[in-house]
């Protein structure tokens, strides 16, 4: 559990952070998220996610420090996608795609954390946890495909809503958060309507952070608080018992 939370930590990292603020990183979100509150089960937030926010709130300068994807000896970081996509004009939306395109943002090939460059990877893992049943699809599926259909209804004037929509979803930590993070079993529902709910809220609030928020990406904080609602979706969605008499 302390490996997969330390991976999943250093996947929405910049890869330029230092390793001492990593291993900071790692004791919050182990010592303090989950092993405080009682050990493996007992959080009720997403470990790698908590640590994440502790860091930029800690380290905000190398916590938004993206390096290039690209080599070029005269620029050693420059924006994400979505740090350019936030300004919201056509102007900001046509440097980005002449930057980066559709393809470059599916196979990874931006700036961004280990976690957040390449979408076909990251769907390839989740296809594999789906096949292996370690994870369900209701979550990944009303999650993403929230995201989706919200940015492509309400795209920003003179901007093409399958363009802003496909941006938005191969870039930032969406498949990520999506299949690897919402999905964690202490901090998410247990019932397959409760996912549906779960996922639908981290995409909605995700878009709203990301539209109308200063922070640029929006997946982290919106998971950690749909986490702190799942035990009151555990608690008013509960599956009918078997052999129970109807009221």
């Amino acid at each position: 559990s302390a490996v997969v939370t330390g991976m999943l930590l250093a996947f929405v990292c910049p890869p330029t952070l230092p390793y001492w603020m990593i291993i900071i990183g790692a004791f919050f979100s182990i010592v303090v998220v989950k092993q405080l509150y009682g050990g493996i089960g007992c959080n009720f937030l997403n470990p790698a996610l908590a640590g994440r926010a502790f860091l930029l709130a800690s380290y905000a300068t190398a916590m938004t420090t993206w390096a290039i994807p690209r080599i070029r000896p005269d620029v050693t970081s420059a924006a994400t996608p979505l740090q350019i996509m936030k300004e919201g004009t056509v102007e900001a939306f046509t440097t980005l795609t002449s930057n980066y395109s559709v393809s470059d943002m599916f196979l990874g090939k931006i700036g961004g954390s280990l976690g957040e460059v390449s979408s076909l990877c990251l769907l390839v893992g989740g296809v594999f946890l789906l096949i292996r049943k370690v994870i369900s699809w209701h979550t990944p599926v009303a999650y993403i495909g929230t995201v989706a259909i919200l940015t492509l209804i309400a795209a920003p004037a003179g901007i093409s809503g399958v363009d802003y929509m496909l941006y938005n979803v191969f870039g930032g930590g969406l498949m990520l958060g999506a299949i690897f993070m919402a999905t964690d079993y202490a901090t998410s529902p247990v019932t397959k309507p409760g996912q549906l709910i779960f996922g639908i809220g981290c995409g909605l609030l995700t878009c709203f952070i990301r539209r109308f928020g200063s922070y640029p990406e929006g997946v982290c904080y919106s998971i950690l608080i749909m986490n702190c609602t799942t035990w009151l979706l555990d608690k008013y969605i509960r599956p009918t018992i078997y052999g129970a008499v109807k009221k």
